[in-house]
């Protein structure tokens, strides 16, 4: 197994799906479900996030193909995407980082979609495999182990937002939206280039 490729798709899906950015929300979102039914819950989100993110993964090429899209466009959409909501992370809104605001026990959206597979998360999944299919349970693997630490996450969501505090959080998803904001620009620096190279000389 290549560990660095593994080690680097886990951080990037890590960070595009940003559990610990998010812990304020998911406090206030598991606060409106009774204690006994949490558990239940973080495990049918968390499994819908991971079919969903799974799908796109192993058909995404197909569906690349279906829309006529190209894997720059794909890579120039992804940067922009995870621009935006990079921008939300830094610069924090009342909304959350999606613009979501919920009553009431949270029922796929916004907890699963698209707290977790995200716009972000979806584009991100597709160029992993876009760009080394060869290495497709690598990523099965990395988006797997990013699904259980997001399960943990939400889990002792509570306990890890009592320990750290609220500003520490902040600092964290701040920072995580900062790291974003390099990885997106990097994407659609990526994409613009391939572009003007397919261009006609």
């Amino acid at each position: 197994m290549d560990s660095t490729s593994f080690l680097s798709a886990f951080v990037l899906l890590l960070m595009v799906t940003d559990p610990f950015g998010g812990i304020p929300l998911f406090v206030s979102l598991m606060k409106q479900v009774p204690r006994q039914r949490r558990l239940a819950l973080i495990v049918r989100e968390v499994s819908v996030a991971f079919v969903v993110l799974l799908a796109f993964m192993l058909f995404g090429s197909q569906f690349l193909a279906l829309m006529h899209l190209s894997q720059t466009s794909l890579g120039i959409a992804g940067g922009v995407i995870l621009f935006l909501i990079a921008l939300r992370m830094v610069f924090p809104r009342p909304d959350g980082v999606f613009g979501h605001t919920t009553t009431g026990e949270p029922y796929i959206v916004p907890l699963a979609i698209p707290l977790l597979a995200g716009p972000s998360a979806l584009a991100t999944v597709l160029l992993l495999v876009a760009r080394a299919p060869d290495k497709l349970g690598l990523w099965i693997g990395a988006l797997a182990l990013t699904m259980l630490v997001c399960g943990l996450t939400l889990a002792f969501c509570e306990t890890i937002s009592r320990v750290l505090g609220e500003h520490v959080t902040t600092a964290f998803e701040r920072l995580m939206g900062l790291i974003l904001t390099a990885i997106a620009v990097q994407m659609l620096l990526d994409g613009i280039r391939a572009w003007l190279i397919a261009l006609p000389h």
